[in-house]
């Protein structure tokens, strides 16, 4: 089988399971918090078993970006406990993300130009980053206009930041898998990787809009 067909299956089961994880919520049941930190403590333990399986001399020679990255990731799991507890804060942050990274897949591959960082990740570019973000504020605009049928001019900044954030949340995984020398962090998702390499979105995203919600 090939990875398009296994990005596609895996995909739709993505979808699946967040569909039940909503219904799970609207039959009174905090579906989202736990399935949310469920995914983020995944993420801890990728990493944490990456590292153990990375050369020692590389972790001496990165010790502190490992330890800070995973640190960081810790901070995620806890966060997605609280941001989880609102779902449907959670609901727009999942789309916006989602809708950053595709739109920055497609219009970069399609546009091409300059890149961002290539020595952290090759694919990156400039009119992608853009792309991603005009695509992630108009999802969260119009989860406004559908969800609420008006439209509230904060959700503008809302997806701008998040959609940046996403994209950076992603670079600072392909740099730290480039340190490590590795192509994804996990195989848990075929055609995808790892939950490290499909969520990475999340992983200043979560904390920030925690900090904001306290």
């Amino acid at each position: 089988m090939s990875d398009t067909k296994k990005r596609i299956i895996v995909g739709a089961v993505m979808v699946a399971v967040a569909a039940l994880a909503a219904l799970g919520e609207y039959f009174g049941f905090h579906a989202v918090k736990y399935l949310a930190t469920i995914v983020a403590i995944g993420m801890v333990a990728e990493m944490i078993i990456c590292t153990l399986h990375c050369p020692r001399d590389t972790v001496y020679k990165n010790k502190f970006l490992f330890g800070g990255f995973l640190l960081l990731l810790c901070l995620v799991a806890i966060s997605a406990w609280f941001v989880g507890a609102r779902p449907w804060i959670m609901l727009l942050l999942l789309l916006t993300i989602c809708c950053a990274d595709i739109g920055a897949w497609f219009f970069g591959r399609m546009i091409g130009g300059d890149k961002m960082w290539e020595h952290v990740s090759a694919n990156k570019t400039w009119a992608g980053q853009i792309a991603g973000i005009i695509c992630g504020t108009f999802a969260s605009v119009m989860y406004g206009l559908l969800g609420a049928d008006v439209f509230m001019p904060q959700l503008l900044w809302i997806g701008i930041s998040v959609s940046l954030l996403s994209q950076y949340g992603d670079l600072t995984a392909s740099w730290v898998k480039r340190k490590m020398g590795l192509k994804d962090f996990g195989r848990i998702l075929p055609g995808h990787g790892g939950l490290l390499d499909r969520f990475d979105g999340w992983i200043y995203v979560l904390p920030i809009i925690w900090f904001v919600l306290l």
